[in-house]
């Protein structure tokens, strides 16, 4: 089992969603646009089209963590890629 504080890998969702989505739609994100497992005991980080966002999406073998992050000025530097995901 892994734990909220420390996930297998995190993951950059490179593509911005709709920000307003919750657990079960970003879960669906992971399951669709990524082909990945949301129950993985990975980390999945998603930002909005403004960049001022993110939300990241941890499962820790209990249940679902949700985390919220919004800039007031600037903006998250996010990877730029053909690809759908990026690893850190």
């Amino acid at each position: 089992m892994s734990s909220a504080l420390s996930p297998a890998q995190v993951f950059l969702a490179v593509e911005p969603v709709d920000i307003r989505l919750g657990v079960d739609g970003l879960s669906l994100r992971v399951q669709q646009s990524l082909g990945r497992t949301p129950t993985d005991g990975s980390a999945y980080a998603f930002r909005n089209r403004a960049g001022n966002r993110i939300k990241l999406l941890v499962w820790d073998g209990n249940g679902v963590w949700l985390c919220v992050r919004r800039l007031h000025t600037g903006r998250f530097v996010w990877p730029q890629s053909s690809d759908q995901l990026f690893t850190l």
